[in-house]
This record gives C-alpha cells, sequence and structure tokens, in this order.
C-alpha cells in the first residue's frame, strides 16, 4: 500500500445537518474538542461572551446566532484524519448545504430529542437520499425532557422513508436521564452531568448482566423500565447491516447530550468505523477511484472576503483523487488554463493554514481571481474531464435592487457580482435592457437581509430593495430553438436573463406557466439551472 493510499484510507468526509438549533454546532465543536483542535468549547448561547462558536465567523452569524454559510474543520482523532462540513441549519440558506452535501462521503444527521424530524431535516434528508449518502442519526439534547423513544424512531422511518438501528438505548430523559445502554457491548453507560465544555464526565460502564450494581447506580424503576424497552426493541428494530448503513438505507442511532458531552465520543468512534472512505466520484469518463487516480478536484464553494484585512474569494473545493501537492500545475478545465493553485490552505473556521499537501477526501481552500465557478473540475494538465455539475436550485422569492448613490455604481455591480458568484443569490436582468434594473432571486428570504447587510460592510454600498410578486421561474431549456423576445406570455410573465445571458421567465401565478407552454407549443421549460 503507497503512502498516499494510506493517507486517503484513513480520511473520512462528512457533513452535519439538522433543523436549526437542534444543537449542531455544539456536536461539531465536542468533536473538534476530542480532537484536541481547541481546548474550550464556546457555548453559542453565550453571545455576551467573545466566544462565539468556532464554526461560526460572519459578522451577521455572530449577531444573530445562525450559521450562514458553510464552513469546514478538519482535525485529528484516534489515527483518522476527520473532515467535518459545516452546514448552515437555517432553511434560507438551504442552497448552501445542498451543495455541501455534494462535497461529503455521509452524513449525521442531528435531531432535538424533544422535537422530533422537523421540516429543515425532511428537505436535507432528500438531498441525501437522492444522492444515496450513508446518514448516522444522533439524537441529541436527552439532557431535556424528550419524546418516547421508540415514537421517535418510528416517526425517522415514516418522516424519512429510512429504517432505523439504535445502536445504543437511552434510559430516561430530562431530570431523569441515567445513561445508554450500549447494545454491542451489553452495558450500560451512566451519565453524570459534565461542566459544560470540559471534555471528561465521570461515566461508569455496568454489565447488564450485574443487576445488583446497575439498579444501585439507575435506580429500580429506571432498570426495570430499560428491560422492558429491550425486549420490545429485540422484537421490533431492524437488524444491522453495514451494508445497508453504506447504500443509505439504513441508519445507525445513537443518544446522547451535546452540550453535557455524554455520549459523543461513543457516537464518534462507532461513526468511525461505520463510514466509508473517501467513495469514487462521477465524471464524464466514468467513475474515478480515489486511490487509483492521480490528484483530481471540484468546486462547490465561493466564499468571498473572509478575511476582514484582504478583500479576497475563497474557491472550497473536494479533491477526489490523488494526492496534491503545492509546487504542481493543475489544469482548470472549464477555462483550459494550467496553473498553479494560489495560496492553497485547509480554514479552521476563520484561522488558515498554508498547505504543501493534501490528499482525496480532504477539502481545501485557494485563492480565487475571478476564475472559478461553483461545480467547477481541476485534474492533472495531461488529463481533460469533467465531474458531474452541481445543480442550480430555483429561487423563490425576488426583489428589484437599486443603489442609493449612483455614484457608487461600479463598487455595487461588483459586489453584487462577487456575492452571485458564491452562490447564494442568483442575479438576473432585463432581457432586452443591459445592467439597468437588477433583479435578485433568492431561496429564503433572509437572503435578502444578508445581502443587504453584505454589500453595506464589505463594498459599503446601501441599496433599496423592493420585493416583486413573482414566485416561480423557469429556465427555457431550447432556447437556441425560439424566439424568446416574441414568446406570447401572461401578464404576470417577465422575461429576464442571467449572467450568462441565459433567458428566464418569471410568473407570479402557476397556471401561467401552463398556458404560456399551451400558448407556445415548441418552448420546452424547466425548473432547474444546469450546473
Amino acid at each position: 500500500m503507497t503512502d498516499h493510499t494510506k493517507e486517503i484510507n484513513r480520511r473520512r468526509t462528512f457533513a452535519i445537518i439538522s433543523h436549526p438549533d437542534a444543537g449542531k454546532t455544539t456536536l461539531t465543536e465536542k468533536f473538534l474538542l476530542y480532537g484536541g483542535a481547541i481546548n474550550l468549547a464556546g457555548s453559542v448561547k453565550g453571545k455576551a461572551t467573545a466566544r462565539h462558536a468556532v464554526s461560526d465567523w460572519m459578522e451577521i452569524e455572530k449577531e444573530r446566532g445562525i450559521s450562514v454559510t458553510s464552513s469546514v474543520l478538519q482535525f485529528e482523532y484516534d489515527g483518522f484524519c476527520i473532515n467535518i462540513l459545516d452546514t448552515p441549519g437555517h432553511q434560507d440558506f438551504s442552497e448552501d448545504t445542498y451543495r455541501t452535501l455534494m462535497a461529503a462521503d455521509s452524513a449525521v444527521m442531528v435531531i432535538d430529542a424533544s422535537k422530533g424530524v422537523e421540516a429543515q431535516t425532511r428537505k436535507l434528508f432528500k438531498v441525501c437520499a437522492m444522492r444515496h449518502i450513508p446518514i448516522f442519526t444522533f439524537i441529541n439534547k436527552m439532557d431535556r425532557d424528550a419524546n418516547d423513544t421508540f415514537d421517535l424512531l418510528d416517526e425517522v422511518e415514516k418522516e424519512l422513508g429510512i429504517a432505523t438501528c439504535p445502536v445504543n438505548w437511552p434510559i430516561g430523559s430530562g431530570k431523569g436521564f441515567r445513561g445508554v445502554y450500549d447494545r454491542d457491548g451489553n452495558k450500560v453507560v451512566t451519565y453524570s452531568d459534565t461542566e459544560k465544555g470540559t471534555k471528561e464526565g465521570i461515566s461508569k460502564e455496568i454489565s447488564l448482566d450485574n443487576r445488583e450494581e446497575l439498579s444501585e447506580a439507575i435506580g429500580q424503576e429506571a432498570m426495570d423500565k430499560l428491560l422492558e424497552e429491550l425486549e420490545l426493541l429485540d422484537g421490533a428494530g431492524a437488524e444491522f447491516d453495514l451494508e445497508e448503513v453504506r447504500s443509505g438505507d439504513l441508519t445507525p442511532v445513537f443518544f446522547g447530550s451535546a452540550l453535557t458531552n455524554f455520549g459523543v465520543e461513543i457516537f464518534l468512534q462507532h461513526f468511525l468505523q461505520m463510514a466509508t472512505t473517501p467513495l469514487p466520484r462521477k465524471a464524464d469518463i466514468g467513475l474515478l477511484a480515489p486511490t487509483e487516480h492521480e490528484f483530481s478536484a471540484f468546486v462547490f464553494k465561493i466564499q468571498a472576503n473572509m478575511n476582514k484585512a484582504h478583500r479576497d474569494r475563497i474557491a472550497f473545493m473536494r479533491i477526489c483523487s490523488g494526492k496534491y501537492d503545492a509546487a504542481m500545475e493543475v489544469r482548470h478545465v472549464q477555462s483550459g488554463r494550467v496553473m498553479r493553485l494560489s495560496q492553497p490552505q485547509q480554514i479552521m473556521a476563520d484561522e488558515r493554514k498554508i498547505l504543501s499537501e493534501a490528499y482525496a477526501g480532504d477539502i481545501i481552500g485557494v485563492f480565487d481571481p475571478g476564475l472559478f465557478s461553483i461545480g467547477d473540475t481541476l485534474c492533472m494538465p495531461k488529463e481533460n474531464f469533467q465531474y458531474e455539475g452541481i445543480p442550480t436550485f430555483a429561487p423563490e422569492h425576488f426583489a428589484r435592487v437599486r443603489q442609493m448613490d449612483t455614484m457608487k455604481r461600479k463598487q455595487f455591480i461588483k459586489g453584487i457580482s462577487q456575492i452571485a458568484q458564491e452562490g447564494a443569490i442568483q442575479v438576473f436582468q432585463e432581457l432586452a435592457g443591459g445592467m439597468e434594473e437588477i433583479i435578485v432571486g433568492v431561496v429564503g428570504v433572509l437572503q435578502f437581509e444578508v445581502l443587504k447587510y453584505r454589500l453595506e460592510n464589505e463594498y459599503r454600498v446601501d441599496i433599496a430593495l423592493e420585493q416583486l410578486p413573482y414566485e416561480y421561474i423557469r429556465w427555457i431549456e431550447n432556447k437556441e430553438e425560439v424566439d424568446v423576445l416574441r414568446l406570447q406570455g401572461t401578464s404576470d410573465m417577465k422575461k429576464i436573463q442571467d449572467l450568462k445571458g441565459n433567458p428566464l421567465l418569471l410568473f407570479v401565478n402557476e397556471w401561467s406557466i401552463r398556458m404560456t407552454c399551451d400558448r407556445n407549443k415548441d418552448l420546452v421549460l424547466s425548473e432547474f439551472g444546469k450546473g
């Protein structure tokens, strides 16, 4: 086994998904704590202190306590090199999450034990299912009153259509939370309320067969209830099958409390044994295996102005195969340019370290001179292939944007174009006009607020936003075959184009889409833009 095969095989790259407030950021911090990447976890809630969560770095996130962008965190634990892609939980930033999931090999789904499966979890889960990503479930906040465990599992199965297999089983919840039963080891791990942010709690392991000690530790009532539940579980739960987990048909379920740090390390250890090494990726020349192919990567995210001191743009790429060496030249397939990647770095929230090498499974950030777009492929100079594109999701809210000071036109166009290249907003203009009228489309309305905030703070441009009534957007699939300017539409239809000159149609009502298609027999409309 070559050195670089060994390096690739010890990598685990996963995304953490959840509904807002399920405790995802806290869980991420505890992982970093175990890897020694940070010494003290900063509680996200403590906004009065200056210690914000490590993975939330943008100013607006610190003010609102929500994750707006996906950060990438890397740490070592027990011989593994782990890349965590932390995704925004807020639904208005779901597009960023969809793209991040393209760069992950598996997903950890965090569920609040008192709320069960929530709307955002469903949406993200669908993306995982679409890609057959293995999903691991961590049911969090057991230190608070939780729903019935069987009901929680039942809900995951019904709502998400995936079989569940509990790896451990909770004993009580809230004030009555006593620990978890480890099914594989036939033992109980007792819970003690650890001091928040510290690594070690005092937990004890007791064999299930040692009834006397167990009853003493957790109480007779809790023990009787546990034995009763385990009997039911053995008759009801799915058998553990690693193949099914890896094909995304079965989710292993764990219980714990990220805030008090109970059950987190147990989860991490099991996860690392079950999760796969970096997976092959689909390109136009077939499936490419990480260990059998030289360096290749694709861009899944672009982020401008990560560093206040330097107005920079970082393109994040997932290395799909081989080894990256900072001295090597690579081909940017879309432009055909052969180049050295500038300032390759790994980013620990807002701290960066310049890299000399990285391997398949790793996520690296490189300085972007305005060349990269989301979905671009990089490979060795002698090769020329492309990875599958990342779909563009249809925005659901639209607004006309004007800058208040006409003298700042240049900064305005620059700012809005750069933010659009990151993929958080989509920018359109009148079909026949220039950049006179700018229309912005977003997946969630909170994006408008972020746009306004960023233009003011990063580009010093004040804007006025006028929300438009349009709710539906369609790409024209066969634009070469139809005369877009002469299309017979409805009174609530607007013709626009994106920054690449592709024509699109906006509608207020859904029935107008059907009517427009009826009036223009040769017109083919699509809900997705090609990535």
